[in-house]
């Protein structure tokens, strides 16, 4: 499925959560990996304010991708931020939904 940026330079972006590891298999305890580079992926909740209104995203970023020490209520920079619908079958139930992904966060101070 096709990706769309995001364009954030007109707004305000803090750490909402600290990173914390994504898993492929939360029974097997699986790390979910980067396909391209193998880095372990993690989430990332990141409060975006822009035009008088805010949104919480849930983003999957590398663990290279940012800095130790990321704590929320940190004013950050976000680098190659892309979302992507997806959908699929769980159960016999259709869920579908929207997943962010970045390339980078950095400290914006």
């Amino acid at each position: 499925m096709p990706s769309f940026k995001i364009d954030l330079s007109t707004a305000v972006v803090f750490v909402a959560t600290a990173p914390e590891p994504k898993m492929a298999n939360k029974k097997t305890g699986e790390r979910a990996v980067d396909r391209d580079t193998g880095a372990g992926l993690s989430t990332v909740g990141l409060l975006v304010s822009d035009e008088g209104e805010g949104n919480l995203y849930q983003v999957t970023i590398p663990e290279t991708g940012y800095p130790e020490g990321l704590a929320p209520g940190m004013p950050v920079r976000v680098v190659g931020l892309k979302a992507r619908d997806w959908e699929n079958e769980f159960n016999g139930q259709k869920r579908h939904g929207i997943s962010f992904r970045a390339v980078a966060i950095t400290a914006a101070g």
